[in-house]
């Protein structure tokens, strides 16, 4: 008899899919995340708690007064049918209200981490703007304003024109003395001796009228 042999696979090697009997339900979630949260907010809203009730109330009189061969809910047995369909749409109600609710969570949880990426955008952003101003300011410090300008000018001014007004008088004096020495004229030798020799005959011109 030959031995025959069952391949095995290992633990590293993952196991075969199983071949479905029925296709997988795979409808569209965007889809159907939006009808339930549709119904959902139409079971939130007072219109249907009104039609729900109208439908109940109906429902109720026609199987209490109706005639009795039309009637399709016992009222001896505690209407079992209005029952059956209240708990049936309580028991799609709940899921879809849930689902509904997830949808608005995940909404909340992708506005709340683009709030928190933006707080951290605007918080980035003000940090450098304050390292910026803070730079300027130390920058403008060095720098000379225009107040800071016009004060040393005018302190210069001041200065120059005190060392004007002292410069004045010894301007003054030193113009003064060439016109001193211009005024006086020189005099030569040979001119100071015909004045002498003049001097003399003019003394003894007196003295002989004088006799």
């Amino acid at each position: 008899m030959a031995e025959t042999k069952v391949k095995t696979g290992g633990l590293d090697t993952p196991r075969e899919a199983r071949a479905r009997l029925l296709p997988r339900l795979t409808p569209n979630p965007d889809a159907f995340g939006k009808a339930t949260e549709k119904f959902a907010r139409f079971m939130g809203t007072p219109q249907f708690l009104m039609w729900m009730t109208v439908f109940c109330l109906v429902w109720l009189a026609w199987n209490t007064f109706g005639p009795e061969a039309l009637r399709f809910d016992s009222a001896a047995l505690g209407f079992t049918a209005l029952t059956l369909m209240l708990s049936l749409q309580a028991s799609y109600a709940a899921p879809l209200l849930l689902l509904a609710q997830n949808r608005q969570d995940d909404r909340d949880k992708v506005a709340l981490q683009q709030d928190r990426q933006r707080a951290e955008r605007n918080l980035a952003d003000t940090e450098y703007l304050t390292r910026e101003l803070a730079a300027l300011r130390i920058a403008l410090r060095e720098v000379a304003t225009r107040d800071f300008v016009r004060s040393e000018l005018r302190s210069v001014l001041e200065e120059l024109l005190e060392e004007d007004r002292e410069q004045r008088p010894v301007r003054r004096r030193r113009k003064k003395l060439p016109e001193t020495t211009v005024s006086l004229p020189r005099i030569t030798a040979p001119a100071q001796q015909d004045r002498r020799s003049g001097r003399r005959d003019a003394s003894g011109q007196t003295a002989g009228s004088e006799q």
